[in-house]
């Protein structure tokens, strides 16, 4: 996920922007029926995980997972008061990245150096109000910045248009880090998230509760595809915001 350096999103950069299917539940055996169901489409997955304090919802504990076997390679986003705690329960040889909230601490580097001391990649999370001012010091010890655009907590919440512009300035600012979004991803604004640079992007609901996930995740798929033929060299390219 982070080989990715890609040209200016005007000048006919590359696009090779990725959907990750993400799984919010409170139960570890829906998560693992879940997981079953994305082994058929996807290699790579998202889990979430909630504390019901740093969120209002609450999931199974992390160290949950350190018993599942899959084929599946997948990064935790932590949306939990006390991640570092988290991360030290951790043991599954399956997790390849961890992000954790800016919004829940002030010194990143213990967490940073706990998760490279694991050798997993570490990520910070952004809620949509939170400033790149909050983390910035930060940046060049981290891997990926994920760019939250929903009030998190659950399926289903609204997306917020307005932390594109946000995401579209760190993208200029930190051209080397991977870029995801997470937050009502649908197939109507997937452009505007390729247009910005996004490197990344989190489905859960429109994947997971659709009658066919993988049928739903390859629609993704094919948008994107299509996306890329629009945005060829001497085509029209779409404007900063445009689905």
């Amino acid at each position: 996920m982070t080989d990715r350096y890609r040209k200016d999103s005007h000048k006919g950069r590359t696009l090779d922007m990725k959907i990750v299917p993400a799984i919010l539940t409170e139960s570890i055996d829906e998560c693992v029926n879940l997981m079953c169901l994305a082994q058929s489409f996807t290699d790579y997955i998202q889990i979430d995980i909630m504390d019901g304090l740093f969120v209002p919802t609450r999931s199974f504990p992390p160290e949950a997972l350190n018993g599942i076997s899959t084929s599946l390679s997948f990064e935790l986003h932590l949306m939990v008061k006390d991640p570092l705690s988290a991360v030290k329960r951790l043991e599954s040889k399956n997790i390849k990245k961890i992000i954790f909230h800016a919004e829940t601490m002030n010194n990143y580097l213990p967490i940073i150096s706990e998760i490279k001391g694991m050798g997993i990649s570490p990520g910070i999370a952004v809620k949509p109000e939170t400033e790149l001012s909050r983390f910035i010091g930060a940046t060049f010890l981290l891997d990926t910045i994920l760019f939250l655009t929903v009030d998190p907590c659950c399926y289903g919440n609204l997306f917020r248009p307005e932390v594109l512009e946000k995401v579209a300035r760190a993208r200029k600012l930190f051209p080397a880090t991977e870029i995801g979004v997470d937050g009502a991803v649908s197939l109507d604004n997937l452009g505007s998230l390729v247009n910005i640079g996004v490197d990344y992007a989190c489905v859960g609901s429109r994947i997971f509760r659709s009658e066919s996930p993988r049928a739903s995740y390859l629609q993704f798929v094919q948008k994107l595809k299509e996306i890329e033929v629009r945005n060829e060299p001497g085509k029209r390219m779409g404007t900063a915001y445009e689905a």
